[in-house]
């Protein structure tokens, strides 16, 4: 869109009120924002990772209303109206979610650059299916790539975080 007084384009913008990891948010957001720039540089929540951009990876899944999303692709003002919970919002330093803990416990991530899409993936899971075979774990993540290799660890994890109180 051209600003006739300007002479500089200027982007449009629509109004977005939504829940991020259970606070409210409102204000205006360019129309072709994707939800992962809006949440690393407009949120400084950097914890979802940029990677392939298309969908592939799973390095930039987030929960919006609880199903697993890509982010990369994902625009921002889709969110109105919606919770969206990043790997931020899963616990605390206090108290870690039961999912970051086993994945702790079993070693499911090395160099850590997917940890916060599989954690979400997985989440996402475990809040459809809060008891799930090796199957459909396997079935479930086969979007999120891990460089290092650790389905195996990752797996165990989602396991002992499905059977944790």
């Amino acid at each position: 869109m051209e600003s006739s007084n300007q002479g500089i384009a200027t982007l449009q913008t629509v109004p977005l009120k939504l829940m991020v990891n259970g606070s409210p948010w409102s204000g205006e957001v360019p129309v072709e924002e994707v939800l992962l720039d809006f949440l690393r540089n407009r949120l400084g929540l950097t914890g979802t990772k940029r990677s392939c951009e298309s969908q592939v990876c799973g390095a930039c899944t987030v929960l919006v209303d609880g199903a697993p999303t890509s982010s990369c692709s994902y625009l921002a003002f889709e969110t109105n109206g919606k919770s969206v919970m990043t790997v931020e919002g899963l616990g605390s330093a206090e108290a870690l979610d039961p999912l970051q803990e086993a994945f702790i416990r079993h070693m499911g991530f090395q160099c850590g650059y997917c940890t916060s899409g599989q954690l979400m993936a997985a989440k996402g899971l475990l809040i459809h299916n809060p008891s799930p075979t090796q199957e459909e774990i396997a079935d479930w993540m086969s979007g999120n790539t891990c460089r290092c290799g650790c389905y195996a660890a990752i797996s165990a994890a989602i396991r002992d975080a499905a059977e944790a109180p």
